[in-house]
């Protein structure tokens, strides 16, 4: 793969929407849902928050069902861009952001997903190790500081432009880390209102449907 600006669109375009599909497929599987699921826990979607996330799974009390959502929602992240990463780094930087809109918008789950903040870090520790570990990093200081897995999030998220930047990656993944800045925060949009009205549940407590 090769080629820069226009050219390399026009030439590899079909690499790029293949790449895409793919990472949007694998991005798609809802692990939160089926895990909960095959453990005879019911519909994680009609619990606390509805979300299939790993946050939301760990309202179950299973710890342990948590964790292995948390490890494979970002796990099926960093396999997307790898995969990718194979045809080239630009299709790697396009297959982290259609892996997150899998996530965020399923198309088994008609479009409504997850939050889509384990699996972003997941892509990124495809596309960057260094970026994904400080991300990592992040997450796991502000959440032991605050306990908001949000809060947590946001900041982890929202810092990843800046890590890319710092680490001399090319233009293309800091653009893309800007975009799921931007979907994360607006998947967010109802974890902002129960934090400013002081309701947002923090970690580990269980939230009744």
């Amino acid at each position: 793969m090769g080629g820069t600006g226009l050219s390399f669109f026009m030439a590899d375009l079909p690499w790029i929407l293949l790449a895409t599909i793919c990472a949007y497929l694998i991005g798609s599987i809802p692990f939160g849902l089926v895990l909960t699921r095959m453990a005879g826990l019911g519909d994680i979607r009609k619990v606390g928050s509805g979300n299939i996330g790993a946050t939301n799974v760990l309202r179950t009390g299973n710890k342990g069902l948590a964790l292995a959502t948390l490890l494979l929602d970002g796990g099926k992240g960093a396999v997307a861009v790898l995969l990718a990463w194979q045809f080239g780094d630009k299709l790697a930087a396009f297959a982290a952001l259609s892996a997150v809109l899998g996530h965020m918008f399923p198309v088994w789950l008609r479009f409504n997903g997850g939050k889509g903040v384990a699996t972003a870090i997941g892509v990124f520790l495809g596309l960057h190790p260094l970026v994904g570990l400080a991300m990592c990093g992040t997450w796991l200081l502000i959440a032991i500081t605050c306990r908001y897995s949000s809060v947590a999030a946001l900041s982890a998220i929202s810092l990843s432009p800046v890590y890319l930047y710092f680490i001399g990656a090319a233009w293309l993944p800091i653009i893309i880390a800007c975009l799921i800045v931007v979907l994360v925060w607006i998947r967010h949009h109802g974890n902002l209102r129960r934090l400013l009205r002081g309701e947002e549940p923090k970690i580990g407590a269980k939230k009744k449907p």
